[in-house]
């Protein structure tokens, strides 16, 4: 790696980021538990070390005890304020061994959120020594944040795009092996619900099988997400797509079941949104009510919606880290969409998704980061935070 003037605290860095991994964090995936907060212990560490760097610290509740936790460090006021911006919560434990016991070897660390990403915090807390250490005082503000519940529904950081301090540029840290990702697909995850008459499974004629008539919203899925394959693809996000991931219904093999249930993953891509997908569901309800008199749905309210995010790549978040990432690792950056969705959009700013590790490694009963990749990240971010200095707001 270049960059030998940038004097890391590698000894710091991972110390930071062992601490994190010991801190049991795991989404709560909707069953919170107001006295015992899923990412409290979390977000008291991270207050902890913020304002161990003096950085003027605030917090906000979220939800149900469950609260985002950031730190400004002030600029003369002359630039930008940049937020650095990653994500308390973690996905869960099941099967997986010593999951809260952080283990370094041959040059990686391991455990649950090693990289997603309390790797990404950590590293943003060494960016924050380093500025304090090089005694500059930066144009615009830094603004150090960790939000919670971006596992499952995201209220952390839509809470913070809302009601947070307003940002002009930021960095996520995901994992994206230190490519620059300024898009990505959006989400939308939404029920789709047919409605039955139960009666003995001896006289089926007599009722409304509703396992019956979601066959036939399973079929039509099935016709959408092969033309969504077809249709003209976005030159970064490609092709949106469409899963069913969850199915339940009935209650016992000897009734007609007079309720059906199916979860469904949309994916979109930079010009859809809520309403042209509700659209697509809409006329695929209406035409086989049509067809079917006794036909009942409920079209559920999305229990996710995340936008497609795009930041335009002549944007100054996106040329300042491209030239840092050039600049720290000697090469050509790698300029791509992100794989999965993010709290990147609902922070309503120019932003980009860059951090150290593999999307491969995130959810894995393995999980682990290469350090020499957090060690680059920290190099990157405090090199964009130079660059960006002189841009507009």
């Amino acid at each position: 790696m270049n960059d030998p003037e940038i004097n890391v605290d590698r000894e710091g860095l991972l110390a930071d980021l062992a601490s994190m991994i010991r801190i049991p964090s795991v989404n709560c995936f909707g069953n919170e538990d107001p006295s015992a907060p899923s990412e409290g212990a979390m977000a008291d560490y991270l207050e902890t070390r913020l304002r161990d760097l003096a950085m003027h610290v605030e917090s906000r509740e979220v939800s149900n005890g469950r609260r985002n936790v950031w730190g400004r460090l002030k600029g003369t006021g002359n630039g930008p304020t940049v937020l650095l911006a990653g994500h308390l919560d973690t996905v869960g434990v099941e099967g997986y061994d010593a999951p809260f016991d952080p283990k370094i070897e041959h040059g990686r660390i391991y455990g649950r959120g090693s990289c997603d990403m309390k790797a990404g915090l950590a590293a943003f807390l060494e960016v924050v020594r380093l500025v304090r250490e090089s005694g500059q005082q930066l144009a615009g503000d830094l603004i150090v944040a960790g939000v919670v519940d971006e596992e499952h529904a995201m209220v952390g950081s839509r809470d913070f795009g809302l009601s947070g301090p307003k940002v002009d540029f930021a960095i996520v840290a995901e994992p994206t092996n230190l490519a620059i990702s300024p898009t990505h697909k959006g989400q939308i995850c939404r029920s789709i619900r047919t409605k039955g008459v139960s009666v003995h499974s001896s006289v089926p004629d007599q009722g409304v099988n509703a396992i019956l008539h979601m066959s036939l919203v399973l079929d039509e899925l099935r016709q959408l997400a092969t033309s969504l394959a077809n249709r003209k693809p976005d030159p970064m996000c490609g092709n949106p797509t469409l899963s069913v991931g969850v199915i339940k219904g009935g209650t016992n093999v000897s009734s007609v079941p007079d309720w059906c249930e199916i979860e469904v993953d949309r994916r979109t891509i930079p010009g859809e949104n809520l309403d042209s997908v509700s659209v697509e569901y809409q006329n695929i309800l209406d035409r086989i009510a049509s067809d079917q008199p006794d036909f009942q749905y409920e079209l559920c309210v999305p229990g996710l919606n995340v936008d497609p995010f795009h930041t335009p790549l002549d944007s100054p978040i996106v040329t300042a880290i491209t030239e840092a990432c050039e600049d720290v690792t000697g090469e050509t950056a790698r300029v791509t969409a992100f794989t999965g969705s993010t709290d990147a959009p609902n922070f309503r700013c120019p932003a980009v998704i860059c951090g150290a590790g593999s999307l491969e490694q995130c959810h894995s009963l393995n999980e682990y980061v290469e350090i020499d990749e957090i060690v680059a990240a920290v190099r990157i971010y405090y090199t964009t935070l130079q660059l960006i200095q002189t841009s507009k707001k």
